[in-house]
């Protein structure tokens, strides 16, 4: 039964987000691996509120910032998928991954 990973990469610095997403995708096509993505989601934008002491009587603008996310999935190339996970990436970039497997028909 194959497996399909699914990458989830996250980051606030976009330029390098599509760095290690270029760098995943060039490494799959080497090895042989079937990727599909990456595939970009719409980017989130986050406020956070900024006291100018304990008490909320006094506020400085808030910090904005935006998410940007990319999902790739591996299939069946379980190795590959484990190595990529694994590997150490820069502090701005986070990665999940869930791992699916999938019956083909007639078994």
């Amino acid at each position: 039964m194959p497996f399909i990973t699914r990458l989830t990469l996250k980051s606030g610095d976009g330029d390098m987000l599509e760095s290690v997403v270029s760098d995943i995708k060039g490494r799959a096509e080497r090895k042989g691996a079937e990727l599909k993505g990456p595939h970009p989601k719409p980017p989130s934008r986050h406020t956070v509120p900024l006291y100018k002491g304990l008490r909320e009587d006094g506020r400085f603008r808030p910090w904005e910032y935006t998410v940007y996310t990319r999902v790739i999935e591996i299939i069946d190339h379980n190795e590959f998928a484990r190595q990529i996970a694994g590997e150490e990436y820069p502090d701005s970039i986070h990665i999940s991954a869930d791992v699916e497997q999938f019956s083909q028909t007639g078994e």
